[in-house]
């Protein structure tokens, strides 16, 4: 279990197993969230072993399941709900954490301010720059709508969205080409094979 404390009451994890909440429960933890949706790895346990585990302990589990890279506005609502009445210390999970840390980012830039928000995610190992257009909007995180046109607008901006782009821009360089993507961090799916080959 690989952890950091995050705010006052919240503190967060990589994927945690049901044996590792008797140590929590030890340490005063009375809450734990779960953020990755059952099934997203095949070495996770699912939601219901964590939550028998909690609540074994006196602890209360809560299922806020969001999909990396696509964390919505009616997710940061859910979980500023959950944390709002949550019993505290609270203990927020998923694969790395990250997920954790920037629905609480999301969550607290309003009232914070982006600045403090970036450095409590950067003190406890989480970097959430990638964030910063979307934390500094407030409004949980809203980005104001921009009406605008393109000659070109390529849905996707992974690594064909981009080849095409880049493509169509060689062909005809007065073009005005537009990428959109949900995701607010790419990953060149490629490149993992290099990381894996060293």
């Amino acid at each position: 279990m690989k952890r950091a404390h995050l705010a006052e009451g919240l503190s967060v994890s990589d994927q945690l197993r049901a044996d590792e909440l008797a140590v929590l429960a030890a340490e005063g933890y009375r809450t734990v969230f779960c953020h990755r949706p059952d099934g997203e790895g095949s070495d996770q346990p699912n939601f219901v072993e964590i939550e028998t585990a909690a609540k074994a302990l006196g602890m209360q589990a809560h299922y806020l399941p969001v999909v990396s890279g696509k964390i919505t506005d009616d997710d940061v609502a859910a979980f500023s709900k959950a944390l709002a009445d949550a019993p505290r210390p609270v203990m927020a999970y998923c694969r790395s954490g990250m997920r954790a840390a920037t629905l609480w980012a999301l969550d607290q830039a309003p009232s914070r301010g982006l600045t403090a928000v970036l450095a409590a995610g950067k003190a406890a190992g989480y970097d959430l720059s990638g964030l910063t257009l979307r934390l500094a909007a407030g409004d949980a995180g809203r980005v104001a709508a921009v009406e605008t046109s393109h000659t070109v607008v390529i849905v996707g901006g992974g690594a064909a969205g981009i080849a095409v782009a880049a493509s169509l821009r060689a062909r005809d360089r007065a073009l005005d080409i537009a990428i959109i993507d949900p995701a607010e961090t790419h990953y060149y799916q490629p490149g993992w094979t290099m990381v894996g080959g060293g």
